[in-house]
């Protein structure tokens, strides 16, 4: 695992409600731990390749299963006239999209809503933690770019949102 690796661990371990995160890989292995790190609550064991094992804080109740849909491509037709003034509210981690806590609840946020910097947007389940995706910028959601329940990359943009 090289440092740019690292760095961009530390920096999905701050924007999610992990608070310890550790991964083994061959001779390598990393622990990265929040200040919300608590000796008393044990972490929960999840075999893969490279081994991990994270703890999360409380998280709203899971919506349903369903089955993926497949990633929403964005067409011409599709985009707004002018996108080159909006912002974008981007995935910070890969699982699964949903725009509301369940499914009998309302969505977070639907196109004309105004957001501000901080407000919940939605949630991306990633290995059984459903963590609640916070803006980072604030005005009107223009569009929303992926369909409920489907899977998201790293990165990838969620919401356009005119600035306000």
């Amino acid at each position: 695992m090289n440092y740019k690796e690292i760095q961009d661990l530390i920096k999905l371990v701050n924007k999610t409600d992990l608070t310890e995160l550790k991964v083994k890989d061959g001779e390598f292995e990393i622990s990265i731990r929040t200040k919300k790190f608590s000796k008393h609550v044990a972490p929960q064991m999840v075999s893969a390749a490279p081994m991990l094992s994270m703890q999360s804080a409380p998280v709203p109740a899971a919506p349903e299963a369903a089955p993926a849909a497949p990633v929403a491509k964005e067409s011409k037709a599709d985009a707004p006239a002018d996108t080159a003034n909006l912002l974008e509210v981007k995935s910070p981690i890969v699982g699964t999209f949903y725009r509301s806590s369940s499914p009998d609840k309302p969505a977070f946020v639907k196109v004309g809503d105004t957001i501000a910097k901080g407000d919940v947007v939605c949630i991306v389940e990633a290995m059984k933690l459903f963590n609640e995706i916070e803006s980072e910028v604030s005005g009107t959601i223009v569009k929303v770019c992926i369909e409920d329940a489907s899977p998201v990359e790293y990165d990838q943009v969620l919401f356009l949102v005119e600035p306000s």
